[in-house]
């Protein structure tokens, strides 16, 4: 049995309480959600969720198939990494005075990563990126002293002229 991270992308009519009924189905089952992150398209009737679980091949069918039927839900896809772009946002608070104020702002370039703010005892850095990247400039942050981490979730695109709609369901009412 081969249990991987899977992400998928789910594209679902923008209705009150969906979120929720999605999330459910996960719980209902079993299955642990790593990572959930849900924003509007570029069609506001439409949002994009993106879950990232557990499992195997087998799990994540199941999972899909179970997703698929839920009424609002238009299409659902995976997302590899050979076929999309999957990041997340951090915001990290590093503890920081004058004397080690330029070795972050050093960090935070080699990563390209941003610093959003700063006080006289800290330093905020914001970074959009994969997940092993922004773990490997945490790692390196934790020497000076890491205040506060606020992460998004991860989210993802298709490469190229690819849509993730797949095959579009049209039994759904956008009203």
């Amino acid at each position: 049995m081969d249990i991987k991270r899977h992400v998928l992308s789910v594209l679902v009519v923008n209705h009150p309480g969906l979120l929720s009924r999605v999330s459910g189905l996960f719980s209902r089952r079993g299955y642990n959600i790593d990572s959930l992150s849900v924003g509007t398209t570029e069609d506001p009737h439409f949002s994009r969720i993106t879950v990232a679980v557990f499992g195997d091949d087998m799990v994540i069918e199941q999972i899909r198939r179970q997703v698929e039927k839920l009424e609002d839900v238009v299409a659902i896809t995976e997302l590899f990494t050979e076929n999309a772009v999957c990041h997340e946002l951090v915001l990290i608070k590093v503890a920081s005075c004058p004397a080690n104020r330029s070795e972050i702002i050093s960090l935070t370039e080699i990563f390209k990563a941003s610093i959003v703010d700063v006080s006289n005892t800290t330093v905020t850095i914001e970074m959009a990126a994969e997940q092993n990247k922004i773990s490997a400039l945490v790692e390196l942050l934790e020497a000076y002293g890491i205040k506060e981490i606020v992460r998004t979730g991860l989210t993802g695109i298709l490469r190229g002229n690819q849509t993730a709609e797949g095959v579009i369901r049209t039994d759904i009412k956008t009203v």
